[in-house]
């Protein structure tokens, strides 16, 4: 076994020490029954080692759990750590600025009707969202390359191509001028896409499970990517509202249920889904 060192020769307290007074914190001042560290993969060591001495001094014993949830680096197109221009760590709100601000250009050329305080706000969910997004539709263990055009591309696994697919089905509703949540749940599968759908959507529940069983996002990511295809495959083969009853009201059903689940689960990323593109 390595050593831990929690005081030095010196006297001088190291991080070790804080680490250590930090789980017997949050297990016996906070009630803490499951501890998850989201640290870099460099410093699995560094934990376990923590982790073994409370579990020596008896601080980590069953039901109470500490987990290192390790994520990888981003890389600039380098390959090495992303650095700004002048060879800093880049900051995070020089990040979101940027994000935004390229967002912004994005939304205008896509949909340059949008009044101003409305094209601020969804270039902001569409910015942030699209940063969030890049960090979390990747397997966190890995390392990723930082790429601006990928993040805000409208194709593809990102999310701007989910919040798009979300407004998408809010301007169905629009022009078919009927109140999301007011069609009722009753939906006939008649078309194959329908039935792909259908499925996908009733695929929710475990793909959330298994992101959460498995402390690992992507898996919802991929789940609602997949979910986005499913959606524009149904659009481009089953007319919704040109369809004759009781197919139309079907389909919108079926459409309202895929805007709920992708906007609740780009809520559970962080990330908004804004009603118009």
């Amino acid at each position: 076994r390595l050593p831990l060192m929690l005081r030095s020769s010196a006297g001088a307290y190291m991080y070790a020490t804080s680490d250590v007074a930090c789980v017997l914190d949050r297990v016996e001042r906070l009630g803490a029954d499951l501890l998850l560290y989201v640290v870099g993969a460099p410093q699995a060591l560094h934990l376990q080692m923590v982790f073994e001495v409370c579990r020596m001094a008896g601080w980590l014993a069953p039901p109470v759990e500490a987990v290192h949830v390790p994520f990888g680096s981003v890389l600039g197109e380098d390959r090495k750590m992303l650095k700004s221009r002048e060879g800093d760590a880049v900051k995070l709100v020089d990040l979101i600025d940027e994000a935004v601000e390229r967002a912004a250009a994005a939304v205008q050329a896509k949909n340059p009707d949008l009044d101003a305080d409305t094209a601020a706000a969804v270039a902001r969910a569409v910015g942030v969202g699209a940063l969030k997004y890049a960090d979390l539709s990747n397997d966190r263990v890995k390392d990723y390359i930082f790429d601006w055009d990928r993040m805000l591309a409208f194709e593809g696994n990102t999310a701007p191509y989910l919040q798009y697919a979300h407004a998408r089905i809010c301007s169905i509703f629009r022009r078919a001028g009927v109140e999301r949540g007011s069609v009722g749940t009753a939906i006939t599968l008649g078309e194959p896409q329908e039935t792909a759908l259908a499925l996908r959507l009733l695929g929710y529940p475990t793909a959330v499970t298994d992101a959460l069983a498995a402390y690992a996002p992507h898996k919802l990511c991929t789940y609602l990517f997949d979910l986005a295809q499913e959606f524009t495959a149904f659009y481009e083969h089953c007319p919704v509202t040109r369809a004759e009853e009781p197919v139309r009201t079907s389909r919108l059903a079926l459409c309202d249920v895929t805007a709920r689940t992708l906007a609740h689960g780009l809520g559970l990323l962080g990330i908004d889904a804004p009603d118009a593109m």
